[in-house]
């Protein structure tokens, strides 16, 4: 298999890319993956190749879970529906109607396992990239579409908000690539998912034991919205994301101890207090808006932390540990 020359297709708050590395050391040559929140899924597209057997990822967000999907399927499509250049006038018309697809997008995602829709992947691809910070397709916001025009009704959290697209040198993101480049980038996304399980759903889903020890040994990546422990500005999630990686936490500590299961799980400092024997490692993001002024984003980036479970590869023991 050809290792991919992994760029993120759309800008992801909190990527890991830059610590893949250094988790598939402790991960080792695993049986098994599974990603239950997987956004860019950086940590999958990273892995050290070759390997063989099983892979899943999973996002309770329809637009990544459908991205992934339709790439994986139809990457051609979707390069299509992507290419376009960066237009204020688009973005908001396109993210109005992409807003008024996502309560039924889960559903088909659910609903058939084979069901995708390479136009919502592809806009929604371009306007992420288009977007600056976070909050596209959330549907929070008072602009809302009213017989074919884009108006503000003062209703906050039914429609959309407005925002001036990246305008920075180069743009961000996939839209940087136009043509030809941009289907091969794709093709090469498609090539490497031709044998991965995408989900959508509950993140718990995909951490029963079906899905993960009865594969073999087995590594999960845990990348959860922070949790209010970690005193991160709580309007960044929906009110429910604060206690996602409370349950996560417990998941983890639940079956951090079975020697066929390596757990990484992502944080931040003082967010989890974590049973003996796990190994706590201090990273420093790099990239994003807030990591480039001098204010809270520069300092967050240091309280980067990632909690390995009692079975992970030992740093000292190279790469890849028999797995078997």
């Amino acid at each position: 298999m050809k290792q991919v020359n992994y760029k993120p297709p759309f800008p992801w708050f909190g990527g890991k890319s830059s610590v893949a590395g250094a988790v598939w050391k402790r991960f080792g040559d695993v049986r098994n993956y599974v990603e239950p929140f997987a956004g860019s899924a950086a940590m999958l597209m990273l892995r050290p190749q070759p390997f063989e057997g099983t892979e899943t990822i999973n996002d309770a967000d329809g637009f990544v879970a459908n991205f992934w999907r339709a790439t994986r399927h139809d990457p051609e499509a979707v390069a299509f529906h992507a290419d376009w250049p960066v237009n204020e006038n688009d973005l908001h018309a396109r993210h109005a109607w992409l807003v008024g697809q996502r309560e039924s997008l889960t559903a088909k995602l659910e609903g058939d396992a084979d069901w995708f829709d390479a136009k919502i992947a592809g806009w929604w691809c371009w306007g992420s990239c288009c977007w600056i910070g976070s909050g596209f397709c959330s549907g929070d916001g008072p602009w809302q579409v009213v017989d074919g025009e884009l108006v503000n009704t003062g209703n906050a959290g039914r429609g959309v908000n407005r925002k001036l697209p990246h305008l920075g040198p180069g743009g961000n993101g996939m839209h940087r690539k136009h043509g030809q480049r941009l289907i091969e980038d794709f093709q090469a996304f498609a090539d490497r998912l031709e044998k991965v399980r995408v989900c959508c759903g509950d993140w718990s889903r995909v951490c029963g034991p079906t899905p993960t020890v009865k594969m073999g040994m087995t590594g999960v990546f845990l990348d959860p919205p922070y949790a209010d422990t970690a005193k991160r500005t709580a309007r960044l999630y929906a009110k429910d994301c604060l206690t996602v990686a409370h349950a996560v936490k417990r998941w983890a500590v639940e079956w951090g101890n079975d020697p066929r299961m390596r757990i990484a799980l992502c944080g931040y400092d003082g967010e989890h207090d974590m049973p003996a024997g796990w190994d706590c490692v201090e990273w420093k993001a790099s990239g994003g808006y807030g990591s480039q002024g001098e204010g809270n984003g520069r300092e967050n980036a240091k309280r980067e932390r990632i909690w390995y479970s009692p079975h992970c590869v030992k740093e000292d023991l190279g790469l890849f540990k028999d797995a078997a």
